[in-house]
């Protein structure tokens, strides 16, 4: 079905995941104040700048996914949909999902698109994932854009709280990529991508994970510090870095099976920042700029009010 292929190349499934972040940074800076216009406007423009990216990869990708066991089924590297028709259908998606940022949202959240989309497609795609162990790296800025713009639609500045989203979306893409990286091993080494399993060795992969993962719980926590969030978004929050973190450690054990430890990593890394954009976005505060944070004055201690 034509239509299947158009949604296919758009990986609807880092779609999704962008969408949830997304709408947690927003409603996080939007504090119980809810513009449903601008909120759909931020969402859909962002989807289609993300989608329009994810098309616009699979071009650029189709030679050594062609190569992999996991993409070795993509519509590109099948033959059912044409380059020409990815390619345009990409640049379609991207001049809407721009247009409805510019006009719906403000210059920032257009800007923060803008600046994730050229590090995802012209650096990442094009040159880093193919010559830089520190594609990754790279690679994680564009990651961290979403929940951001998000942020950035509501406040229209960036801010110290949008600064901290950053920082924890960016480290929360290390342990999640090189989880994958190791499950996938032989694909990327057939692949001749240069990530770091493969250049330096799964036992050098699996420190960089325990260390962004505590670098991760950190920048977590500063949300809730900062005045951003409550109580019970840094309660998640703890609960998730930790059970991620000894998950992470149990790797070093004799008996570990690498691929079954990284599969367990890489999906408790969807559960902990699901979990996390759902409980920034329901247990927001105003931030104090002089005074120590009063944690719960968000929705959930409204809530907690109404009960009593």
């Amino acid at each position: 079905m034509k239509l299947k292929r158009y949604l296919q190349v758009t990986k609807p499934g880092i779609i999704f995941g962008n969408l949830i972040s997304t709408a947690g940074g927003f409603l996080l800076a939007a504090r119980g104040h809810v513009d449903l216009g601008l909120l759909l406007a931020t969402i859909i423009g962002l989807s289609l700048v993300v989608a329009s990216g994810c098309s616009l990869n699979n071009c650029i990708d189709r030679d050594i996914d062609s190569k992999m066991a996991r993409t070795k089924n993509r519509v590109l590297v099948t033959g059912a949909m044409s380059f020409k028709a990815a390619f345009w259908h990409g640049i379609v998606l991207g001049i809407a999902g721009f247009g409805t940022l510019w006009l719906w949202t403000n210059p920032l959240a257009f800007a923060c698109a803008l600046f994730g989309f050229v590090i995802y497609v012209g650096v990442y795609s094009l040159y880093m994932k193919r010559k830089s162990v520190y594609g990754t790296l790279v690679g994680s800025l564009s990651g961290a854009v979403p929940p951001v713009a998000g942020y950035c639609a509501v406040s229209g500045q960036f801010d110290m709280g949008a600064a901290i989203l950053l920082l924890m979306f960016c480290l929360w893409q290390m342990p999640h990529s090189y989880a994958i990286a190791i499950f996938r091993f032989k694909d990327y080494e057939a692949a001749n991508i240069p990530v770091l399993p493969v250049v330096k060795g799964i036992s050098a992969a699996k420190q960089q994970i325990v260390l962004y993962i505590l670098a991760f719980a950190v920048a977590t926590a500063m949300l809730a510090f900062g005045g951003y969030a409550g109580y019970g978004y840094l309660a998640v929050a703890c609960a998730t870095s930790l059970w991620w973190l000894k998950m992470a450690l149990s790797g070093y054990k004799s008996s570990t099976d690498d691929r079954v430890w990284a599969r367990q990593v890489f999906f408790f890394s969807i559960i902990t920042i699901t979990a996390l954009s759902v409980m920034m976005a329901v247990d927001f505060q105003i931030p104090e700029l002089c005074c120590t944070p009063a944690p719960g004055s968000g929705v959930l201690a409204a809530l907690g009010k109404l009960v009593a």
